[in-house]
């Protein structure tokens, strides 16, 4: 099961489930999927999403804002540059799954095939902003500030798994 989000008229979200809702689980600790456009208008939702996600596993705040960010940066990438600069129209699943260790999100999108984990580590990053090449460094800031990272093409469809590891303190007993 999935929750659906539709974007329509004047790019206002008519979401078919609030926030509240995302912290319905199932019997695998899994939240309800969401299912969004892959368009720049569904990054919000995406971004409430994994806010309730982080909460939902007690994550700390500094934990749950680098989770934030990579999602939002791949995200962002599978939008602008999977479904925009192809002309292609398709979607981007997300599922949160808590156990007793890890948050861990996944994203999938029916977008060309692009694995985050084959891009260089952009070369210049001890020089001064203003002289370094443009590009890399999203991917790469997204990937250092998370725990674990995986990508696999599984079924024409690009799979990424954040996972991010819940501190003892956190976990309940």
């Amino acid at each position: 099961m999935h929750w659906v989000a539709n974007f329509g008229f004047g790019s206002v979200c008519r979401v078919l489930c609030s926030v509240a809702h995302y912290h319905i689980m199932d019997e695998q600790n899994a939240m309800k999927s969401l299912v969004v456009p892959g368009d720049l208008d569904a990054l919000a939702t995406i971004r409430r999403y994994v806010q309730a996600a982080a909460e939902q596993a007690s994550l700390e705040k500094q934990q749950a804002y680098r989770l934030g960010l990579a999602v939002d940066e791949l995200a962002t990438n599978i939008v602008t540059y999977g479904y925009a600069d192809s002309d292609a129209a398709g979607t981007i699943e997300v599922q949160a799954t808590i156990d007793a260790h890890t948050l861990k999100i996944t994203l999938e999108d029916t977008a060309h095939p692009f694995d985050p984990t084959q891009q260089d580590t952009p070369a210049d990053l001890d020089m001064p902003l203003d002289e370094r090449s443009i590009g890399g460094l999203g991917i790469f800031l997204a990937l250092n500030g998370i725990d674990d990272f995986t990508y696999e093409r599984v079924d024409n469809r690009n799979r990424n798994t954040l996972v991010v590891y819940r501190l003892a303190s956190e976990v309940s007993p």
